[in-house]
C-alpha cells in the first residue's frame, strides 16, 4: 500500500508490531499507542470499538479522560504514518467506523493478511489434491511469522481474545502444512515450525503427535520417544490424565516402525551447518565456570544467552568453544559461529548485516534471496531458527549493539558470547547468565604447560616452571606463548626461559609470538585502541603512579580531572578489563597489563604535561608539598624515592606514613598538579 507519491507501508503483527515506511522503521512511540495500533493490525479491516480500545489500554478502572486519551493516539499514529497530514485529518490507514476505529490494509501490506491468503490457497490445493503445492503455501505462510503475535508487548496484553484468536490460527496452519506434507513424504520440511508450535502450547496433543511422526521420519527416532514420554508426564502432573487416541496412535506407529520416512530425493528439510572451531585437545581448567554454565543451561527456564567476559588473553573463546562442544548434541539442529572482530587491529568490526548474511546463507538462504534491508534480515533470520534447536557462538563481541540483532526471536536456541566488555545490558534485554573469566589458578597454570612442555621437564625443575608461571601473571594467552616457543626448543631448560623473562620485566617482548597479531602487545593495543580519548589518556598515565592498585582520588590527581570524571574514566578502563577494582574505589591491573600501561605511558606524554616522557615519576609528596594545606603537614619520608624502578616505588609508599595519594587536594591550581 501506498503511503504517499512514491511512499510504499507496511505493517507486521506475526511478531513485534512494526511499521515500515520507505524501507526505514518507524518508532512508534509509548506503550499505550503501541498497543492501540496492535489491535488495529490483528483486526484489520474490521472495526474496534473505542469501548475495546479503553478496556486493552487500562487493565482496572479507566480514567474519565480514557476516550480523549484514545483519540489523542490515534491522532499521532495516522500523522506518524502519513507525515503532513493536517490535525484532525482522517488520513487513508485509520479510519473513523461508528463508534470506533478501522485499519485499512492489504495482503501487500499487511502480513496477516498474506499469510491468511496463503493458508486459503493452501486448503484449496489440498483439497484438490495437490499436496506438494499446499505444503509449499503454507510453508510460505508460516515464514512470515516473527514470534508470537504482538510480541513485546505486555503479557497481559497478549492475552486479548484477538491476539488469542490469531496465534490460533498459526496452530491450525502448522497442522494441515504437516498434515500436507505427511501425504507428500515431506515431513522433514515442517519440523521446524511443528516444533515452535508444540513449545509453545505443549498439551495441545494433536501439535504433539504431529511432531512425534515428523521427528521419526526424519531419522530421530529417539529423540521421538523421549518427546512422548517427557509428554505423557506433563499431561500427568499438570491434567492428571493420560495421552488420548490421537498420541497414543502416533507413539504405536513409532514403536512399530509405520512411519513413512522422508522421501528419497525430496529437498533436505533444512541444513544443518556445524560451524564450530575445533575444541583445543589439551583444554585444562575452568571446572567451576563448566559446572555453573551447564547448570545455568540444565535449569528450567534456563537463560538463552552466556555472556562470557575477561581482560585479553583470558581464554574467553577457548573457553566458549569448549562449552559450545559440550553442548552441541543437545542442539541437534546445528551450530552457527561468527568472529564479530570487535577488538581486531586487522579489520573493522563485523557489522550486524555482515553477520546475518553469513548466517542465512548457513541456513539454506541463496544470498540473491537475502533482503538489502536490515530490518528484513533479522526477520528472515529469526524466522529460519524458530522452532529449532540451534547453538549460536558470537566470537569477540565489541557490545550489546553489536549482537542484539543476532539474538534469536524464540525459545530453542542457545547463543555463547564472549567479549572484552561487561555486557550489562544483556542481563536485563536478554536474560543473559554472566560467566566472568579470571586468572586460573597455579595448578590450573601448571596443568596447562604440561602438554606442550611434557611431564619430564616439568618436574625437572619446579622452581623454574613457577618463576615461568609468574613472569605470565598466570595468563592464559601469556603461557600460550611461551610454552609454544619452549616446544621449539627441547633442549632448552625451563630455567634458562625463567631467567630470559625476568631479564625484561618491564617489557612485553618475550611474549610476542611468531604472529605479532596474535601476541600479547597486539591483544592489548586493541582494547586501548577502542578505549574514549579520556580514557585512553588516563590509561597512558597511571605509570605515573607507583604501585600496582590507585584509588580514584589518585587517579583524578594524575589525570588532572575532578573526581567524577576520573570514576567514570575508571569505570570505562574496567568494563574493558583493562583495570579491576578488587576493594572499592581502588583499582589494580594485572602485571602483564601494567607492562603494557607502561610502555604505552613512555614516550608518549608530553615532558611539559607527562614529565614521564623518559619513565621518570615526580615525586609522590611533591604537589603535596606545594599545596597550602600540604606544607603544614610533614613530607612522608626523607628516604629518596626509586624513581625508576616502579615496584620500589610501591614498597617505598607502603611505610606508616600516610601515602602522598591520601593527602592530595581534589584541585591544584595548573602546572603543579599531576598531568
Amino acid at each position: 500500500m501506498r503511503a504517499a507519491a512514491g511512499e510504499t507501508i507496511g505493517f507486521s503483527v506475526l511478531g513485534s508490531v512494526r511499521v515500515v515506511r520507505a524501507g526505514a522503521e518507524l518508532h512508534l512511540g509509548a506503550r499505550q499507542q503501541r498497543l492501540v495500533l496492535a489491535l488495529l493490525l490483528a483486526r484489520a479491516g474490521s472495526p474496534v470499538s473505542l469501548t475495546e480500545l479503553i478496556d486493552l489500554l487500562w487493565d482496572e478502572e479507566a480514567p474519565a479522560s480514557a476516550a480523549n486519551v484514545v483519540h489523542r493516539h490515534v491522532g499521532v499514529l495516522r500523522r506518524l504514518l502519513e507525515p503532513g497530514l493536517p490535525t484532525r485529518s482522517a488520513g487513508r490507514h485509520i479510519l473513523r467506523d461508528l463508534a470506533g476505529y478501522r485499519l485499512r490494509a492489504d495482503e501487500e501490506s499487511l502480513d496477516l493478511l498474506k499469510f491468511r491468503s496463503l493458508s486459503r490457497l493452501a486448503g484449496r490445493r489440498l483439497q484438490d489434491g495437490d499436496p506438494e503445492a499446499a505444503l509449499r503455501h503454507s510453508l510460505d505462510g508460516l515464514r512470515l511469522w516473527r514470534g508470537r503475535c504482538a510480541a513485546g508487548l505486555e503479557p497481559a496484553s497478549r492475552r486479548h481474545p484477538t491476539f488469542l484468536a490469531v496465534e490460533a490460527e498459526r496452530v491450525q496452519a502448522v497442522r494441515e502444512a504437516a498434515d500436507a506434507a505427511e501425504r507428500c513424504g515431506r515431513l522433514g520440511a515442517v519440523l521446524a515450525p511443528l516444533r515452535q508450535a508444540a513449545e509453545q502450547h505443549p498439551l495441545d496433543e494433536s501439535l504433539q503427535s504431529r511432531l512425534l511422526l515428523a521427528l521419526a521420519a526424519d531419522g530421530r527416532q529417539a529423540e521421538a520417544v523421549e518427546m512422548y514420554r517427557m509428554v505423557r508426564r506433563r499431561l500427568a502432573d499438570d491434567l492428571g490424565i493420560d495421552p488420548g487416541g490421537e498420541l497414543r496412535e502416533a507413539y504405536d506407529r513409532l514403536l512399530h516402525q509405520r512411519i513413512q520416512p522422508v522421501r528419497t530425493g525430496s529437498p533436505p528439510s533444512l541444513p544443518r551447518p556445524a560451524q564450530l572451531p575445533p575444541d583445543l585437545p589439551f583444554f585444562s581448567g575452568r571446572d567451576d565456570l563448566i559446572a555453573e554454565a551447564r547448570a545455568a543451561v540444565a535449569r528450567p527456564g534456563g537463560p538463552a544467552v552466556l555472556a562470557i567476559d575477561g581482560m585479553p588473553g583470558i581464554g574467553k573463546t577457548a573457553l566458549a568453544v569448549h562449552l559450545a562442544h559440550g553442548f552441541a548434541a543437545g542442539y541437534p539442529d546445528g551450530q552457527l559461529y561468527a568472529d564479530l572482530r570487535g577488538y581486531d587491529g586487522r579489520e573493522p568490526a563485523m557489522s550486524p548485516a555482515e553477520a546475518l548474511r553469513g548466517f542465512l546463507g548457513s541456513l539454506g538462504v541463496p544470498q540473491e534471496g537475502i533482503p538489502a534491508e536490515l530490518h528484513a534480515q533479522v526477520g528472515m533470520y529469526r524466522s529460519s531458527l524458530a522452532g529449532r534447536r540451534m547453538l549460536i557462538v558470537l566470537d569477540n563481541c565489541r557490545d550489546a549493539e553489536q549482537i542484539r540483532h543476532l539474538l534469536p526471536g524464540s525459545p530453542g536456541c542457545l547463543v555463547i558470547v564472549t567479549s572484552r566488555s561487561r555486557l550489562s545490558v544483556l542481563l536485563t534485554t536478554a536474560g543473559a547468565h554472566p560467566l566472568p573469566v579470571g586468572l586460573p589458578s597455579v595448578e590450573e597454570a601448571r596443568a596447562a604447560l604440561l602438554r606442550p612442555l611434557g611431564a619430564g621437564r616439568l618436574a625437572a625443575d619446579p622452581a623454574a616452571i613457577d618463576a615461568i608461571i609468574a613472569s605470565c601473571g598466570r595468563l592464559p594467552l601469556a603461557l600460550a606463548v611461551v610454552a609454544a616457543r619452549a616446544a621449539t626448543l627441547p633442549v632448552t631448560p625451563p630455567a634458562q626461559i625463567a631467567a630470559e623473562l625476568a631479564r625484561a620485566p618491564g617489557s612485553l617482548d618475550g611474549f610476542d609470538g611468531d604472529d605479532p597479531q596474535t601476541g600479547l602487545r597486539a591483544v592489548f593495543s586493541w582494547s586501548y585502541q577502542a578505549l574514549s580519548a579520556p580514557a585512553a589518556r588516563l590509561f597512558r598515565l597511571l605509570p605515573v603512579h607507583p604501585g600496582p592498585d590507585i584509588s580514584t582520588a589518585a587517579a583524578a590527581g594524575v589525570a588532572g580531572v575532578p573526581l567524577r570524571s576520573a570514576r567514570a574514566l575508571l569505570g570505562e578502563l574496567s568494563r574493558a578489563h583493562l583495570v579491576s577494582e578488587d576493594l572499592p574505589g581502588r583499582y589494580r591491573t594485572h602485571d602483564l597489563r601494567w607492562r603494557c600501561r607502561a610502555q604505552r605511558g613512555t614516550g608518549w606524554v608530553s615532558p611539559r604535561r607527562g614529565r614521564c616522557s623518559a619513565g621518570c615519576m615526580p615525586p609522590a609528596g611533591s604537589w603535596d608539598r606545594r599545596s597550602a594545606a600540604g606544607a603544614r603537614r610533614p613530607s612522608p619520608t626523607r628516604r629518596p624515592l626509586p624513581r625508576r624502578r616502579p615496584r620500589r616505588c610501591w614498597r617505598w609508599s607502603a611505610t606508616p606514613s600516610p601515602p602522598a595519594e591520601t593527602r592530595t587536594p581534589r584541585r591544584a591550581p595548573g602546572r603543579r598538579r599531576w598531568p
